[in-house]
């Protein structure tokens, strides 16, 4: 077909595009919680004979069980946990033996803020639980795990450190990450994401500076974005050392 002869043929209309369909899938329903109905749950974690152990040892000190995807979690009263964590340590029947980790939660509400949760295994029995306590904001102060767990010693000072919850009995309370005299708390939920001006000085850009009272000043509105502020400042430090 000559040229002339192809563009003398009618031209197809343009198709509107056509809008993507969208399937709704609908919420599936509640699986029970057990192994054989949930594809998410693990025998590991399923630990009811140890649950009840802990009530019947210690009453109402467990105060909640909540399952999700077959995990247990145990909340108990926070001035019990070191007798709860030694209980399932010491108990021949129970025996976890090993400390996993532990970690603080702002939960940033008016009533019991903060959460310590525990993870605990029994290499023995192949046996997981993980506990929780709640802390109210007003009395921050929970007792140490670390003499029943040697491992707990760092995964509580970094919960001191970072939302400053106290540790009745830990051999070694002090700061991780932020200096002894930082005077906030990081992982609060108030703590601004920029951290605070002037909280924490940095060393200075060049060795006759001053310090850095806030890396992040321009964020603050305190200055100007410099349009070339990847650029180092300049210096008059000379280093007179002979390089060979």
């Amino acid at each position: 077909m000559r040229d002339d002869e192809r563009n003398a043929q009618p031209k197809e209309e343009k198709r509107e595009h056509e809008a993507l369909k969208f399937y709704y899938t609908p919420t599936d329903e509640a699986r029970p919680e057990d192994s054989e109905s949930n594809p998410h749950a693990k025998g590991t974690t399923r630990i009811p004979e140890v649950i009840d152990a802990l009530v019947e040892e210690f009453g109402d000190v467990v105060w909640n069980v909540e399952s999700y995807a077959g995990e247990d979690t145990v909340f108990v009263e926070k001035e019990k946990i070191r007798e709860v964590c030694r209980f399932l340590r010491d108990r021949d029947e129970l025996s976890f033996n090993y400390f996993a980790d532990c970690g603080g939660i702002d939960r940033f509400t008016e009533d019991e803020r903060y959460e310590m949760f525990y993870n605990i295994l029994s290499l023995e029995r192949n046996k997981r639980i993980r506990l929780k306590v709640r802390i109210d904001e007003d009395d921050l102060s929970v007792p140490s795990v670390s003499p029943v767990y040697r491992a707990a010693n760092w995964n509580e000072r970094e919960a001191y450190d970072m939302l400053g919850i106290t540790f009745e009995g830990h051999p070694d309370l002090r700061r991780m990450y932020m200096p002894e005299d930082f005077e906030y708390f990081p992982l609060r939920k108030e703590f601004p994401l920029l951290g605070v001006p002037g909280s924490l000085p940095l060393p200075p850009q060049t060795p006759e500076g001053e310090l850095t009272m806030d890396p992040f000043a321009a964020a603050h509105g305190s200055k100007p974005t410099k349009s070339k502020s990847y650029l180092e400042p300049k210096s008059d430090f000379t280093d007179d050392t002979d390089i060979e």
